[in-house]
């Protein structure tokens, strides 16, 4: 009689599950795209965790930025660097164009994480980067993504351009002394007789930090709700809009995201008599002739002061310090001195150090170097100066100090 045997079914293999994310984007954070994307992250996870075969690894989401680079996508660089780590084998995107818009980026992108072995699936376009034709679909179909959007960004500065023409402003934005209402421009007097006085100030001769350290003194707020700082007086001093007119077209795009002022590469326009003026052409145009003339003033002062910048060092509080103009009273004969920038910025109180004369220097560097003409050894061979209240600190590159004093 023939024996039978029972032979037991073998334990099927457990297939591990894939580790699944998804990509989601949006180009400016506006309520209604944010609650698009909001929608993408809900739809995305709710896809993943209801496949069984599939790990939850998470959504990815960027908003307000644009696809044209990846480089300013944290989220996207974040998901990229999940990738390598191995925490993600398959990626979902709902286009090609939320992925990436810049054609060489998608595919050195997908062709990177296609070598590591991670799969990219566009919901759109049906395409998996896995598949034999996927990366010929990919490519065909990102140039046309690339496409639309240099298409879309030539239409938005032809439309600022003929703004520009017909003397629209594009854009309304607050500036000290102004205020937009509607479309005109109003002053705001308390603000204008600042203005008023940094253009009197600085004709009367003070320097743009001495007009910032006293309107700070003063308690003066700008429009950020700080005190208002050096840049911001130079801006009030170089704007023409002060006058009533307005220049549209300052500054220009010549790279996705990157501007740069326009010094005559491009079309500028000019609107006279805009706005009611808080300063005259006349102050305008003088005080840009009298920054002219201290800019070359200061070019001959960095010159004569060359082989100190960057070594002379305040003692008492270690900032450093940085040359001056002054003139005698009596010749009005130029003269150069070393002032503590801590206490130029922000007073006596905050460090009492005096001012140096640019003459005691080179007494001293002539002595403590062996040379009259100094400067070339005091360039090769002079780590840092300190100058203190009552001597001088001479720290040599080779790490020896000399302490030098009158």
């Amino acid at each position: 009689m023939p024996k039978i045997k029972k032979i037991e079914a073998s334990e099927q293999a457990v297939r591990p599950r894939k580790k699944v994310a998804a990509y989601a984007r949006v180009s400016k954070a506006t309520d209604q795209l944010m609650h698009s994307l909001s929608a993408q992250i809900s739809y995305y996870s709710n896809l993943i965790q209801s496949n069984p075969e599939w790990e939850y690894a998470g959504v990815y989401a960027d908003a307000g930025i644009t696809g044209t680079s990846v480089d300013a996508r944290k989220e996207f660089q974040r998901m990229v660097a999940d990738c390598d780590a191995g925490k993600i084998d398959i990626v979902l995107t709902k286009s090609i164009s939320r992925f990436a818009r810049n054609t060489v980026d998608l595919l050195d992108t997908v062709r990177h994480l296609k070598e590591i072995g991670v799969e990219v699936r566009f919901e759109r376009e049906n395409i998996n980067t896995m598949s034999g034709d996927g990366e010929l679909m990919l490519t065909i179909l990102a140039s046309f993504a690339e496409a639309e959007s240099s298409s879309l960004s030539r239409n938005i500065k032809w439309v600022i351009k003929k703004k520009y023409e017909n003397g629209i402003v594009h854009t309304h934005q607050n500036m000290l002394g102004y205020r937009w209402r509607g479309d005109d421009l109003i002053i705001k007097e308390d603000e204008a007789e600042v203005v008023r006085r940094i253009y009197s100030d600085y004709i009367d001769g003070k320097t743009v930090g001495c007009i910032q350290r006293e309107l700070a003194a003063e308690g003066f707020i700008g429009l950020r709700g700080k005190p208002v700082s050096t840049p911001g007086i130079i801006r009030v001093l170089t704007n023409e809009e002060y006058t009533g007119s307005m220049l549209f077209h300052k500054q220009y795009t010549y790279a996705p995201k990157k501007e740069k002022y326009n010094h005559g590469e491009k079309a500028m326009y000019r609107i006279e008599n805009h706005h009611e003026p808080i300063i005259s052409s006349e102050t305008f145009e003088l005080v840009q002739k009298l920054r002219a003339e201290r800019k070359k003033k200061n070019t001959q002062r960095s010159e004569e002061c060359a082989c100190f910048l960057g070594k002379v060092v305040c003692g008492e509080c270690g900032y450093r310090m940085a040359p001056h103009t002054a003139y005698n009273r009596g010749n009005r004969r130029k003269r150069y001195t070393f002032v503590c920038n801590n206490r130029h910025a922000n007073g006596k109180d905050a460090c009492d150090n005096p001012w140096y004369a640019k003459s005691k220097l080179d007494a001293a560097c002539a002595e403590v170097l062996g040379q009259e003409n100094y400067e070339d050894k005091f360039t090769a061979e002079i780590k840092e100066l300190r100058i203190y209240k009552d001597h001088l600190e001479f720290e040599f590159k080779d790490g020896r100090k000399i302490k030098w004093q009158k």
